[in-house]
């Protein structure tokens, strides 16, 4: 072989790796780095001699697992955490719920306006989530809200959306209306996808419209509805946006409603950034473990299934 055609097919078997450089190289610089450093973090503590002034007397140590130890023994990090799963049994079921009956309502032969009817659904999740929670939370608000207005003059009950339980509903709404669309586009996705000759077997067999929805398609898309879920489960446990911009419009949203706005506060509002870089691995691994034991059992599921 010729130095030429040895050039030519490290050059061609080189290639890829070439295409998968850049990849690589964001990877690393903004998501392997950040991740090592926040574990790095969490290790070490800022030790203090004497009053913590002149040059020396703020030291960085090796902590080992004792922001860990401290994180799990912090009632707070533990109170925001039952809160999000409080959260998350409200919103889940009831977005998934609500995504897959308009995937079923858009799919149906006697739906009218199928383009506007799909747009206007999942136009919600393409506005921002802090505008979002903006918009509701003037709606919630008693002195602004057109609602209160509408009830005042009908004399009826005005309810207080932002204090106590009602909170967890206001809150849940804002995700709702903002994640229904785009779970919906998903399921809907795979509905186009089943062949025609399925619905039109179920017709021959003299399926109604209902029994062709429960026996053949949530069946088919149940891939799709493990996604939407998992993404669900990943969003819930990381919910950030709404009760913080929520938190300025009352009393009731604290500075650690959840997980994450706990590590906000350690590591910007007290500047114990080891602390909230142990809280943050934590919920790190939380997610992992869960987002990795759902995969598995779904997948579990569908090997018995198809074994059957």
């Amino acid at each position: 072989m010729t130095t030429a055609h040895r050039r030519r097919s490290y050059g061609v078997k080189g290639a890829p790796y070439g295409f998968l450089l850049p990849a690589a190289i964001l990877f690393a610089l903004f998501f392997a780095l950040p991740i090592g450093y926040a574990v790095w973090l969490s290790l070490h503590k800022v030790h203090v001699s004497g009053l913590g002034l002149g040059s020396g007397a703020r030291k960085e140590v090796w902590a080992g697992v004792e922001n860990y130890t401290d994180a799990f023994a912090d009632s707070e990090l533990l109170d925001g955490a039952l809160r999000v799963l409080g959260y998350g049994c409200i919103v889940v079921p009831v977005m998934l719920g609500l995504a897959l009956l308009f995937a079923l309502m858009l799919d149906s032969d006697r739906v009218r306006l199928a383009p506007f009817t799909r747009l206007a659904i999942f136009l919600p999740y393409a506005i921002p989530g802090v505008v979002a929670a903006l918009l509701w939370g003037f709606l919630y608000l008693p002195d602004v809200s057109p609602f209160y207005y509408v009830l005042q003059k009908l004399g009826l009950p005005q309810p207080d959306l932002l204090d106590g339980g009602p909170l967890y509903l206001a809150l849940s709404n804002i995700a709702v209306w903002g994640g229904t669309g785009f779970n919906m586009i998903v399921i809907y996705t795979s509905l186009q996808a089943i062949p025609a000759e399925v619905y039109e077997a179920a017709k021959l067999d003299g399926a109604t419209p209902l029994q062709t929805a429960l026996r053949i398609k949530i069946p088919m898309v149940a891939p799709s509805l493990v996604l939407t879920f998992f993404f669900s489960i990943i969003a819930t446990l990381q919910v950030f946006s709404e009760p913080t911009t929520l938190k300025p419009l009352t009393n009731s949203v604290s500075t650690t409603w959840s997980p994450l706005m706990k590590v906000y506060r350690d590591a910007f509002g007290t500047g114990d950034v080891y602390q909230a870089a142990a809280e943050a691995v934590i919920i790190a691994l939380a997610t992992l473990v869960l987002s990795f034991g759902f995969l598995r059992g779904a997948n579990r599921r569908n090997k018995q299934e198809a074994a059957r």
